[in-house]
C-alpha cells in the first residue's frame, strides 16, 4: 500500500470506522501516534501539532482529524523534508472545509479503505477477474456452492474485520452496536451537533429501507415520518452530509456516456451505505426474516455488488456509477477506469431473472455511442449463484461467489 504511494511525502488512508485502516497502516509504520486513544498525545498536539510529529518514518497519525491543525503541520514537513513516505495519516471522518486547512495536492496521496469484500473475507474464490472482464476476456468458473441463504448472511454480517470470526447472532449484536454509535456520539464528532440519537436512527432506518433506490432527500425525510416526527428536508440534508463525512453512506453518482438515441440521463444518485450489513443492522432484521422478503433481499444484494465492485476496481482507478433515463432504462452498475475502460453489470439475486436482465443490457448498449464513449469491454448479470460462462448473445453470468479483482 504505502510503496505504491510512496513517489509522495503523505499518504491519507481513509474509511469508516472499524474497516482496517490502522492495522493496515501499522504492517508498514515504523512509529505511531493514535490521537483517538491517547490522551497525553491528543493535548500536545492540540497545543503545539509538531509535537506528534517526530519519530521513526514512515510515521502514523492515527485519527488525525481529531486534531485538524495536525494535516497543515503534516504538509509543511513534507515540503521541509522534501523526502517521499515521511507520514501516513488514518481518518474515519472528514472535518468540514476549513479555509485554514490548506490543500495537499502535491504532498499527499489518497487511499480510500472498506469493509472487505467477498473475496478479501474468504468467501469467493476470485476465479473471474474483474479487470480481465473489462479487458473483454470470457468468464469461466464452476459453481462455487454459494447458496441465497449463504449470500444472505453474508449481506447481514457484512465486511469489518473485527466481526468476521464472530458467530452469525455475535457479529449482528456488533454491527446494531456500531449503527447505535453511529447515532449517539460519531454523528457528533463530525459536525459538532448535539443530535437527537432516535432522530438519526430513524433517518438511518429511512435510508435502510430505501437501500439501491433512487430515493430523493425529500422522500427520505417523509419516510422518517412512517416512524415519528417527519424530518424537515434541511434535516435531512444535514444527517446524510455527515454520514458522509462518516464515510458510512456512500452514494453511487450517475453515469453520463454519450448517447445515439435522444433518451435524458437522469442525474440522480442511488443510496447505498458502505455495506449493506449497516442497513441490515440500521432495520434492524436479521438473515432468516430476510430471506422472507426476496424483494428486500435483492436491493440488499444489489448493494453488497457496489461495494465488492467498487473494491474491485480500485487498483483499476476505477468508478462505479449507475444508469437511469427518461425512459426508465436502468443499469445497476457502470464500472469505468481512469482510462476509459468501461463494463455494465445488472444484478440479479434470482437466476431466473437472468434472461430479462441480458435483454435490457443489449437494449443499453444500443443506445450508447461507443465512438465517442468507447465499447463496452462487458456487458454482464451478476447473480447469487451458478456458474460463470458467456452467453450466445455475448453477455457474460458472472456469481459473486466468483468475483475478484
Amino acid at each position: 500500500m504505502f510503496t505504491a504511494k510512496g513517489a509522495l511525502g503523505a499518504v491519507v488512508v481513509e474509511g469508516p470506522k472499524g474497516c482496517g485502516k490502522t492495522e493496515t497502516a501499522r504492517r508498514v509504520a515504523a512509529s505511531e501516534v493514535r490521537l483517538d486513544v491517547d490522551a497525553n498525545a491528543r493535548q500536545a498536539a492540540e497545543a503545539d501539532p509538531t509535537l506528534v510529529l517526530g519519530g521513526a518514518v514512515p510515521r502514523l497519525i492515527d485519527e488525525w482529524q481529531v486534531v485538524p491543525e495536525v494535516w497543515n503541520h503534516v504538509r509543511r514537513a513534507v515540503d521541509d523534508r522534501g523526502s517521499p513516505g515521511q507520514f501516513l495519516l488514518t481518518g474515519s471522518a472528514v472535518p468540514r472545509d476549513d479555509a485554514t486547512r490548506h490543500t495537499g495536492a502535491g504532498r499527499f496521496a489518497r487511499l480510500r479503505m472498506r469493509p472487505m469484500s467477498l473475496f478479501e473475507s474468504g468467501h469467493s474464490t476470485g476465479q473471474v477477474s474483474l479487470a480481465a472482464l473489462l479487458r473483454g476476456e470470457a468468464p469461466r468458473a464452476p459453481d462455487p456452492g454459494v447458496t441465497v441463504a449463504d449470500i444472505v448472511e453474508r449481506i447481514a454480517v457484512g465486511g469489518w474485520p473485527a466481526i468476521q470470526s464472530l458467530p452469525v447472532e455475535a457479529a449482528l449484536r456488533a454491527m446494531r452496536a456500531y449503527v447505535g454509535e453511529l447515532a449517539r456520539t460519531d454523528i457528533r464528532r463530525v459536525d459538532g451537533v448535539a443530535h437527537d440519537p432516535e432522530r438519526v436512527e430513524h433517518f438511518l432506518r429511512a435510508v435502510a429501507r430505501n437501500v439501491s433506490t433512487h430515493a430523493s432527500m425529500t422522500t427520505l425525510a417523509s419516510d422518517v415520518g412512517t416512524e415519528a416526527e417527519a424530518l424537515s428536508r434541511t434535516s435531512a440534508h444535514d444527517y446524510h452530509d455527515a454520514l458522509i463525512r462518516l464515510m458510512v453512506i456512500e452514494d453511487q453518482p450517475a453515469w453520463g456516456p454519450h448517447l445515439r438515441s435522444r433518451s435524458r440521463v437522469r442525474t440522480g444518485p442511488v443510496r447505498h451505505f458502505v455495506d449493506p450489513a449497516v442497513a441490515v443492522a440500521a432495520m434492524p432484521t436479521t438473515p432468516d426474516r430476510l430471506l422472507g422478503d426476496i424483494e428486500y433481499c435483492g436491493f440488499l444484494f444489489q448493494s453488497l455488488v457496489v461495494r465488492d465492485l467498487r473494491v474491485y476496481g480500485q487498483p483499476l482507478e476505477a468508478q462505479v456509477y449507475h444508469y437511469r433515463d427518461n425512459t426508465d432504462l436502468e443499469v445497476d452498475a457502470i464500472v469505468e477506469t481512469a482510462d476509459g475502460m468501461w463494463g455494465a453489470f445488472e444484478v440479479k439475486l434470482g437466476g431466473g431473472a437472468v434472461d430479462a436482465a441480458a435483454k435490457s443490457l443489449a437494449r443499453f448498449a444500443e443506445r450508447v455511442d461507443t465512438r465517442r464513449s468507447g465499447a463496452p469491454g462487458v456487458l454482464a448479470v451478476i447473480t447469487a449463484t451458478g456458474y460463470a460462462y458467456l452467453r450466445d448473445d455475448g453477455i457474460a453470468v458472472v456469481p459473486i461467489g466468483v468475483l475478484g479483482p
